[in-house]
């Protein structure tokens, strides 16, 4: 037989309710939040082909980033000294692509075009002459997106990832 209490007096199932409905709840959110991390975190102006949490595309990306981008970028992705001087040619050096540079400010499908085609308009005034070579007819367009996925897998402060979501929301 069931005990009830008697009229008046306070349930132990109401305050017990309110708290299972409250932790079901909590735990609702706490998925959908879970769910929204593991989803894609890019930013508008990313696109899945540089996508730098796909580890064979960024393995790949590496070695091809060495044999072809290395020797003016740097190892590191460093860039070349004084990279916002120019040089007596009056052509600037190559930038770095690690966070101190500002590969990052631009939209991934920006940085394909200036690979594929070289530093020319639309991404570079009329006339300027950059030593930046076009790269597609040596690299395929997969490669080019690997090394793109290898050189955003290096750009991971919050405060770098945060501003590039900023930069590129309007970029499609």
């Amino acid at each position: 037989m069931k005990r009830h209490p008697p009229r008046g007096s306070i349930s132990t199932r109401a305050p017990r309710r309110r708290f299972l409905q409250g932790l079901a709840a909590g735990g609702a959110v706490s998925v959908v939040l879970a769910l929204a991390g593991c989803g894609n975190s890019g930013a508008a102006g990313d696109d899945p082909r540089a996508d730098p949490r796909d580890a064979s595309r960024v393995a790949a990306g590496a070695g091809l980033y060495a044999q072809h981008c290395a020797s003016c970028h740097g190892v590191r992705r460093e860039g070349q000294p004084d990279w916002r001087q120019r040089l007596p040619n009056g052509r600037l050096p190559a930038p770095p692509h690690d966070e101190s540079g500002h590969s990052w400010h631009h939209p991934d499908a920006v940085l394909f075009a200036i690979t594929k085609y070289g530093f020319v308009p639309p991404y570079a005034p009329p006339g300027y002459a950059s030593d930046m070579p076009a790269f597609g007819g040596r690299l395929s367009d997969a490669e080019i997106w690997a090394v793109l996925a290898w050189i955003k897998s290096h750009w991971t402060s919050g405060e770098v990832l945060a501003a590039r979501r900023e930069m590129t929301r309007n970029a499609r």
